[in-house]
């Protein structure tokens, strides 16, 4: 087994782990992150009605003006965080559970959680 495979193996076992502890509601949902290599996604889900109420990634069109003048993939998912926290707070979304989905609480993930208070979110 080569080392790419044992990390994803370990990443899946981590984030059934977590799953299986967290729950989404619609009065509040999980802020779920997904991050590749050079893009960061972020996902509003209500685990209940099996619905994803909002998404916003580096990706988005209407943030890519935004990215423009921000180097580093850090600042960007900061970025990222702020804006998914702006539209939830006008759908009546203020508390959240944050899935960091089997990656650590470290860097990208971390500015990104850091993003999403800043904007108003709580966990």
């Amino acid at each position: 087994m080569t080392q790419i495979e044992r990390s994803k193996k370990r990443r899946a076992r981590i984030r059934f782990q977590i799953r299986k502890k967290l729950r989404g509601t619609i009065e509040r949902p999980r802020l779920v992150v997904f991050r590749s290599l050079d893009h960061i996604y972020a996902q509003l889900i209500d685990d209940v009605n099996s619905k994803t109420l909002l998404t916003v990634s580096t990706k988005t069109k209407e943030v890519a003006e935004q990215l423009s003048g921000i180097k580093g993939k850090v600042g960007k998912s900061k970025l990222i965080g702020k804006v998914i926290a702006e539209k939830a707070i006008p759908n009546n979304i203020s508390n959240v559970v944050f899935d960091r989905n089997g990656y650590l609480y470290h860097g990208r993930v971390k500015a990104l959680a850091d993003g999403a208070r800043e904007g108003g979110l709580k966990f």
